[in-house]
């Protein structure tokens, strides 16, 4: 948790509002739902290991001291949000017969985790959604990249490449193994640290789980296989190595990739060590990534069984999450924006400085007062560093004087 100086919050300004652009002419609509969320809903065994990460908010009415072993859900009743999926699902549920069918929903806002701080990662962060509720062909998660795609490069950032898998593809996966049904999950999370601790990490971590070496050699040899696949060749390839793999999921798979290759100026690849590690998703997932990264910049995926826990029937849904505070790490700065200073002495009439900043304000600029103070070519460079591009100087006895760039 951070404070955020003027100059980071020009940064986030920037990528907020070419994201938004992007996303409405996509017909996505903005909501809102609140921080806090009933602690049993964040705890609903959907969020993965992201639950273990939520902050827990004290009952109110609570005495001062508790007895001893009092159990913590006599004690707990709220948690803030540890992302925006969960939240949706409920309003979604709240709210189903007054929105439009398929509902293209848009999120932006903070959510909190009881991470360890570093960098691209913090307790609270800001997180930037895109879902679409009720619509269940795969035209959505097609859509849903092509729109994030061009949201992220409407904010400067080049050279992300998508990322593309399905769940069912990896339950046919850990099942072709011979993984047992109750050792799937964790077996997942820990393909899902490749990236991080290699191959002989994911190995060792595997066998320490209990798998025997023929386990951990047909999922590995199947990983290594499909790595690489060209895209035409991706749904013979994943037949013949899983023929366990239903026709659904292959079908699903060959109308992505498809309309993926259609979409210009979009580099994606299919990757069979991506699994997500939200317990929610039911098909195709997906991340972004940037070669200046350490993490993902972007995931998400379908997930038709959340919004059946609240409404009582299940409903299609696909969704993408912009990892926001990566982007804006990523950028630093935002793009040079011109403010003018109407710098004035401290014998000038406040209304005359006040007509000054209005007459500039009327061009559709910005300004913005500033006394005048210390030696004049300080005052300049201060007024560069905090963002001003030119200045008017306005003194009792003289005219005002031009507009002047501020050289630095």
């Amino acid at each position: 948790m951070r404070d955020l100086l003027p100059a980071d919050v020009a940064v986030r300004d920037h990528v907020l509002a070419r994201i938004t652009e992007v996303y409405h002419r996509y017909g996505y609509q903005r909501i809102e739902t609140p921080a806090l969320e009933n602690i049993e809903r964040l705890g609903g065994g959907q969020g993965g290991e992201n639950e273990k990460l939520t902050y827990r908010v004290l009952r109110r009415g609570l005495d001062e001291q508790v007895p001893a072993g009092t159990p913590l859900t006599d004690l707990v009743d709220l948690g803030l949000r540890y992302d925006l999926t969960v939240p949706l699902s409920r309003f979604y549920g709240n709210n189903r017969n007054t929105l439009p069918q398929p509902f293209r929903s848009f999120q932006f806002g903070p959510v909190w985790r009881a991470e360890r701080p570093q960098k691209g990662r913090y307790r609270q962060f800001t997180q930037c959604d895109i879902d679409v509720l009720g619509e269940p062909s795969v035209l959505v998660e097609v859509e849903l990249i092509e729109a994030t795609a061009q949201a992220l490069a409407a904010t400067g950032l080049a050279g992300t490449t998508v990322r593309v898998s399905d769940r069912r593809f990896l339950t046919a996966l850990v099942d072709d193994a011979g993984v047992p049904a109750e050792r799937a999950d964790s077996v997942l999370i820990t393909l899902d640290k490749l990236d991080k601790i290699g191959w002989d990490g994911v190995r060792a971590e595997l066998a320490g789980r209990g798998l025997a070496e023929p386990v951990i050699a047909r999922l590995t040899d199947t990983i290594t296989g499909l790595g690489g696949v060209a895209p035409a060749k991706l749904v013979d390839g994943l037949s013949d190595a899983l023929p366990n793999l239903g026709e659904d999921a292959l079908t699903d798979l060959a109308t992505t990739t498809g309309a993926l290759a259609a979409v210009a100026d979009l580099s994606w690849e299919f990757d069979p060590t991506l699994v997500r590690g939200m317990g929610y998703y039911t098909g195709q997932i997906f991340e972004v990534t940037h070669p200046s990264s350490a993490g993902s910049v972007a995931g998400g995926g379908r997930y038709d069984k959340l919004i059946g826990r609240f409404l009582g029937t299940d409903v299609p849904a696909c969704g993408f999450s912009i990892g926001f505070e990566r982007i804006v790490d990523l950028l630093s700065t935002a793009p040079a924006t011109e403010r003018v200073a109407v710098l004035y002495e401290s014998d000038v009439d406040p209304a005359t400085v006040l007509a000054a900043a209005r007459a500039v304000r009327a061009e559709g600029r910005t300004v913005a007062p500033v006394r005048r103070s210390g030696k004049f070519g300080a005052q300049l460079g201060r007024l560069a560093g905090w963002g001003y591009t030119s200045f008017v100087h306005l003194r009792a006895d003289a005219a005002p004087q031009e507009e002047r760039t501020i050289n630095t």
